[in-house]
């Protein structure tokens, strides 16, 4: 055999070993892109009672009469009297802040009428008196002073940004034993997160407690559900 020719066979051997090696390559690099692919994508919930670390009265009252000063002296009156009220229940003057007024004149069969309205704002960290302050709040109606329709406190939690972590992580947790169940019973195994989504927080009223919307209760319930993508292996 020449010298050509056994150039041309090493190199045909060559030729069919990186076809044989190529394949092998490409056979498993394609088995390990099916793998990679394999996915399952599961929901995961959190939920936390909390109690509402801030509570907002706003407080509307009016008085009227026939001529501006005796109105406007019995808002002044009653203005004493609600100052009086919570200040009696345990509450700091700064408290209680006005939040504005108005003056409305017509005429009443040729009379003239003024109402004179008055706006009070309650804001407080302390929410078992802001609960007695209501709950005792017919004092006020004996002290002179009737609140005007729509007055009422709210209950709101503040601190959302401190629970946050530790319920994504719960939520994530969640996620996780959802993808184990389904993968137990396809036969695999749950492996890293190929991506994921966190929802949005809310923040309610437990169950049965609060009407529409539970700002009128200080007991809440945050939940948050995150939707996320196991690998499967």
């Amino acid at each position: 055999m020449d010298m050509r020719n056994k150039v041309f066979l090493g190199s045909a051997a060559l030729l069919a070993f990186g076809a044989i090696a190529g394949g092998y390559l490409l056979g498993d690099g394609l088995k390990r892109a099916r793998v990679a692919d394999r996915s399952v994508t599961v929901r995961g919930l959190a939920e936390k009672d909390v109690t509402a670390d801030l509570a907002t009265w706003s407080i509307s009252y009016s008085a009227t009469g026939f001529d501006l000063p005796t109105v406007r002296s019995e808002i002044d009156t009653n203005t004493r009297e609600l100052r009086a009220y919570f200040t009696g229940l345990g509450f700091k003057p700064e408290d209680l802040t006005p939040t504005g007024a108005g003056v409305n004149q017509w005429l009443n069969n040729g009379v003239n009428t003024i109402t004179i309205t008055q706006r009070m704002l309650l804001r407080t960290t302390d929410i078992a008196r802001a609960q007695r302050a209501v709950a005792q709040q017919f004092d006020l109606v004996r002290r002179g002073v009737t609140l005007q329709e729509g007055s009422g406190m709210r209950y709101s939690f503040t601190k959302l940004n401190d629970i946050k972590p530790q319920m994504v992580a719960a939520a994530t947790k969640d996620a996780r034993a959802a993808a184990e169940q389904f993968a137990k019973d396809s036969g695999a195994d749950v492996g890293g997160i190929k991506s994921a989504t966190q929802g949005y927080f809310s923040i309610d009223a437990r169950d049965g407690e609060g009407g529409e919307g539970g700002s009128d209760t200080p007991y809440k319930k945050v939940r948050v559900v995150t939707t996320v993508d196991f690998y499967l292996r």
